[in-house]
């Protein structure tokens, strides 16, 4: 009966929060559910293998976005790549180790908090590295609805445009079947070579990576209808919500100050450097805050496309922040806990 109260409930309040443009609405709906019925004493705890699982997907989604023209578009200009990826990291360091040293979150989770990538990735990567991923989460999703509502903003005033709704017919649309099972066979090989290697995150990191040499290389086409995009990021949400308890919800609550300064900090920083960008390399403003904005990458791709931005100016600096996110998260967040540590 939890699980079917779970199931129902999400189903009702993630499309009701899609319904409201509400970014990551089909994950935060069964996040909040997850979280209400933790916090009431009635959790329903995710299967290990099921959770992997998503994790496979969620790699496969990053893969999709990891083409050759986004190569090309970072090889042009990689100095001005460079500075961005570095400033905006740089910048989500400091505020994560500001707010580990004034007690508003531990160590590890202040930096998973505050890190700039996908944050369905970075609270998978947060609960590997062991920080506490709900605090991780409440902060991610603070960080991402903030950002898009101000890249949103910026579109309006830019071009007149908003965000489209999502096109309910798309779930109806039937995938081509030959590279949806090419797909499949790609997570489930990804899952398999990961199961027998001792690489954190090998659930995710190595789908991805084989998704995408894969696709560019034109041996599968990535195929991820949205019927199976919506469980994946149900099962993303559930897992982090039944983690939720009173005392962890309290402490939230005592941080929300806190975490709102530091989430205000860092999408100004971040408009700060997309001001840059437009004064001394002349590129227009809606494209330089997309590409510096450091809400979600599909949040970031949906006003683009809305808004007319250089795509793949937008994708490229996006898409190398993720990977050097990735790549440098747990040692940046290890060296700013031993930082505080020995203060």
């Amino acid at each position: 009966m939890r699980w079917a109260w779970l199931i129902a409930f999400s189903v009702l309040l993630g499309a009701s929060l899609a319904w409201l443009r509400v970014p990551a609405a089909l994950l935060l709906g069964p996040l909040v559910v997850a979280a209400v019925m933790a916090i009431c004493g009635a959790a329903c705890v995710v299967p290990a293998r099921l959770f992997k699982a998503t994790h496979a997907v969620v790699g496969l989604l990053i893969a999709r976005s990891l083409s050759a023209g986004t190569l090309v578009e970072l090889l042009k200009d990689w100095p001005l790549f460079l500075a961005g990826v570095l400033f905006v990291v740089a910048a989500s360091s400091g505020i994560g180790w500001l707010l580990a040293r004034w007690a508003v979150l531990p160590g590890t989770t202040a930096v998973w908090g505050a890190a700039p990538g996908a944050a369905t990735a970075m609270i998978i990567m947060a609960g590997s590295q062991g920080a506490d991923v709900r605090l991780v989460a409440f902060m991610q999703y603070l960080r991402l609805v903030m950002a898009v509502v101000v890249a949103t903003i910026v579109a309006g005033w830019w071009t007149g445009l908003g965000v489209p709704a999502a096109n309910p017919a798309s779930w109806l649309v039937l995938p081509d079947l030959t590279a949806f099972a090419a797909t499949l066979l790609v997570a489930a090989v990804g899952l398999f070579i990961a199961a027998r290697v001792s690489l954190p995150m090998g659930s995710l990191l190595i789908p991805m990576m084989l998704g995408a040499v894969m696709g560019n290389s034109g041996l599968v086409t990535i195929e991820l209808p949205p019927w199976l995009l919506a469980p994946t990021y149900a099962v993303v949400g559930w897992q982090v919500g039944s983690r939720f308890d009173r005392p962890i919800v309290l402490h939230a609550m005592r941080a929300l100050p806190g975490l709102l300064a530091g989430t205000v900090a860092l999408v100004a920083l971040c408009a700060g450097f997309a001001a840059l960008l437009v004064v001394f390399a002349g590129i227009d403003p809606l494209t330089a805050y997309l590409a510096t904005s450091p809400g979600g990458i599909d949040s970031v791709a949906i006003i683009g496309m809305a808004g007319g931005a250089d795509m793949a100016f937008v994708m490229a600096m996006q898409t190398a922040r993720f990977l050097f996110v990735m790549a440098t998260g747990p040692w940046i967040a290890r060296a700013v806990a031993n930082s505080i540590a020995r203060r």
